[in-house]
């Protein structure tokens, strides 16, 4: 007799058909399933089979769409049932044998009809549809809809134990938990010793028991890492760790990824199995609290301001239950039942010197195993209270947590040195501070890991002491700083208003200078012949400060004069070789317009001698009268004397006739001319020797300038020898690669990573000069 139509059979649920066949044929729609005639019938059959006075309290359910008879098998004769599902309920029916009549599941199939001539029964299969499933949890009481609810929840690793995080972004976050993306959840995690059971308590108190959190009877640690797993129940995300005290590497790291996981999370269980509370459960406790309020609540302020984040990442720190089970000893508390265990735990911690002022509370949930298995319920209870209070953190969106996550990740990171691991605190400022030391006196910066990464310079409280390696001193200027500001100032070649070849000469004649940017040139070395006093003694005040590694540190020696007169020559080579077709005169008389006095006349407005009239031709040479500036051939300027009113003195230069003749009045050979005097006449003694050798450097084109480079090259420049590759671009140099400096940094660059043209006022350089990229990118001047 079959139960189903012929489309029935071929696995799809059509009307189900009754199964007695006691008044019709088989043929009529079921409406009743009887439980104790273990049949579906139609209503003729049901009227008639239950008149007898004994089967009238049958228990009959009427049949919706969708409905899926419950297994026959799974009853005894005296109707107790053989065997039940993982949740405690009766099996539903996946096949109907037709020659057996009854109605099978799964494990009854293949327990009775898996061999010998059942084997052949033709069956109908019965498919639960979603009506059926939703009828199936309609009738679950609560807690088994809520063990249903976590049968698939699976953990999966989350960081690791080098700190590094193992979900690639905000979405792969979300899919791993398995949850909405505008799911509002809390953050629940457990900390203690290794062995303590933390996974296990875990796995009793979120998900009925199910070993969601991987746990081991070895003696190694079977919790590596930080994992993770989401419970749809009470909407957390639950958080197990590495255990303390664990023999392992990187214990520094370890120890510092706890409190990044204390950082994001509401609720946090403390578990321990000692008979007594230890002092190191306080000392834990308290030491967090310390590192959570001087180094994470900053940095969690500031994830939320630069996130956008609507939802406050700490406004206080998580919530704390010690859970404490005991086996031989007393609860805590329990000997005086006045006192409650949290004021007990809270005088623990003010004799040990502890103050636990980052958690917003701190709980006590202890049970007593005389017989296993441990009691969760006291816990599950106790959290769920917790959760349910949302006055100092409110729930989240998960995408929320994994950006607080990621930012405390970036911001603290990286190795700790040996020498820096304490062990009188389970987290010193070592594990959250830069771990740059000064490279003068050996103190440490205070700042927070990585925040060069900001521009954050680097920071020390203690005093820098001077070092003549590092010459760590920083001129401020004397006179700015009696009117109330501090303004740095640096020893260099010219002053800003000089143009290149001018400064050039000038610092030939008169030293180095000292510019504020407020008192302009406050300083030169050699303004006077002799008694020029030290600038630290007169100008300047000097202060001491910190060397960091990878820093440029505090070199004085500014003086880029060397440098400046081989990128000039280097310039001037080029220019020749470019205009190498036409004459080599044009480039001289050009070269010596370009550092001519500004009495001179012009070498292109001198077409004869001004004496004699005779032309000028190509290869004649034009001369300058050092005191009226007009050209003249050779044989009328060759009379030489001393022009101190021209500032030529006091050694004698060339002059024309007349003014050989007319000497005027002169001045005394050992009065100093003016710096402008000065400048004039050595940027012309410097071209007039440029010029006498010009020739010597066009058929010299092919020696390499690098010859001279190391002599002239500043003391922040890397040398040349030493630089293989772009520092920007790593391309490797070569003969057809050539390679430049950045004169701000230093560093050696290709002519694409180096093309930017930029002031550099603190090396020097008060006209735009060569900079690589990084360097043009950074604000104000360099």
């Amino acid at each position: 007799m079959s139960a189903h139509t012929q489309t029935a059979e071929k696995g799809q649920n059509t009307t189900l058909l009754c199964q007695e066949s006691y008044v019709c044929s088989g043929t009529d729609e079921a409406v009743f399933e009887c439980d104790e005639c273990r049949s579906l019938q139609c209503q003729r059959c049901e009227e008639e089979l239950h008149q007898p006075e004994r089967l009238r309290n049958h228990e009959r359910t009427r049949i919706r769409p969708g409905h899926v008879p419950y297994c026959d098998s799974c009853k005894g004769a005296n109707g107790n049932i053989m065997h039940t599902s993982v949740t405690g309920s009766r099996q539903m029916a996946a096949v109907r044998c037709q020659v057996c009549k009854i109605n099978l599941c799964v494990e009854c199939q293949k327990r009775t009809h898996a061999g010998g001539n059942r084997r052949k029964h033709p069956v109908t299969v019965y498919h639960t549809g979603k009506a059926q499933e939703q009828e199936e949890e309609e009738g679950m009481d609560e807690e088994t809809k809520r063990r249903k609810m976590t049968e698939k929840v699976v953990s999966f690793l989350l960081v690791d134990e080098t700190e590094e995080i193992q979900v690639r972004n905000e979405e792969d976050f979300i899919k791993k938990l398995d949850c909405s993306p505008d799911q509002h959840l809390k953050v629940v995690s457990i900390f203690g010793n290794t062995g303590d059971g933390k996974s296990h308590t875990l796995n009793h108190t979120f998900f009925y028991g199910r070993e969601v959190f991987k746990t081991s009877p070895a003696q190694e640690s079977c919790t590596v890492g930080v994992w993770a797993a989401y419970d749809p129940v009470r909407k957390v995300v639950v958080i197990d760790t590495e255990g303390l005290l664990g023999a392992t590497v990187n214990l520094s790291q370890r120890t510092r990824l706890l409190l990044k996981v204390l950082a994001i999370s509401d609720l946090v269980i403390y578990r321990t199995r000692a008979d007594r509370l230890h002092n190191d459960l306080f000392k834990f406790l308290g030491d967090a609290s310390e590192a959570y309020l001087k180094h994470f609540t900053k940095e969690l302020k500031a994830t939320t301001a630069r996130c956008g984040l609507d939802v406050p990442l700490s406004t206080l720190g998580p919530g704390v239950i010690i859970f404490h089970e005991t086996v031989y000893t007393k609860l805590l508390g329990s000997d005086h039942p006045s006192e409650v265990p949290e004021k007990l735990i809270q005088d623990r911690f003010r004799r040990l010197s502890c103050f636990p002022e980052a958690f917003s509370s701190i709980h006590y949930k202890g049970t007593r195993t005389y017989n296993p298995p441990t009691d969760f319920s006291g816990l599950r209870r106790a959290v769920e209270q917790q959760l349910e209070n949302n006055t100092t953190r409110s729930p989240r969106q998960p995408g929320v947590i994994y950006k607080a996550l990621k930012a405390l990740s970036d911001r603290f990171s990286g190795e700790i040195p040996d020498d820096q691991m304490a062990h009188s605190s389970f987290f010193p400022d070592e594990y959250f501070t830069c771990s740059s030391v000064c490279l003068s006196c050996g103190c440490g910066c205070k700042k927070s890991m990585n925040h060069a990464k900001e521009g954050v310079p680097h920071e020390s409280k203690s005093r820098c002491r001077y070092s003549h390696q590092y010459d760590n001193r920083v001129y401020t200027c004397k006179a700015c700083y009696e009117r109330g500001m501090e303004v740095s100032v640096v020893p260099k070649t010219s002053a800003s208003t000089d143009s290149p070849w001018l400064g050039l000469a000038k610092y030939a004649w008169s030293g180095y200078v000292i510019e504020c940017p407020n008192c302009g040139v406050v300083y030169r070395s050699r303004q006077y012949w002799f008694g020029n006093q030290d600038p630290v003694n007169t100008v300047v005040r000097t202060e001491i400060e910190h060397v960091w590694p990878g820093t440029d540190g505090f070199l004085k020696d500014n003086n880029n004069a060397a440098q400046r007169l081989l990128d000039g020559m280097n310039f001037m080579a080029q220019s020749v070789s470019e205009l190498s077709l036409g004459p080599t005169k044009a480039v001289t008389s050009w070269l010596t317009d370009q550092i001519a006095p500004a009495y001179w006349r012009p070498n292109s407005q001198i077409l004869s001698c001004n004496k004699c009239n005779t032309p000028f031709k190509d290869n004649d040479t034009k001369h300058h009268c050092r005191a009226c500036g007009e050209g003249f051939c050779d044989g009328c300027s060759s009379k030489t004397r001393p022009v101190p009113e021209r500032g030529w003195g006091p050694a004698p230069v060339r002059v024309c006739d007349n003014c050989y003749e007319n000497r005027g009045i002169q001045l005394d050979v050992a009065e100093l001319p003016s710096d402008e005097e000065g400048g004039t006449l050595i940027a012309r003694k410097v071209g007039e020797a440029v010029q006498n050798t010009l020739g010597a450097v066009v058929t010299a084109m092919d020696i390499p300038l690098g010859l001279v480079k190391d002599a002239a090259r500043p003391a922040y420049w890397v040398p040349d020898h030493e630089i293989l590759h772009c520092h920007n671009c790593r391309k490797e140099f070569s003969i057809k690669l050539s390679k430049h400096h950045c004169r701000a940094c230093g560093q050696g660059f290709c002519d694409e990573c180096s093309h930017d043209r930029r002031a550099v006022p603190s090396r020097g350089w008060d006209h735009p000069v060569r900079v690589c990229f990084n360097c043009n990118k950074k604000p104000g001047d360099l």
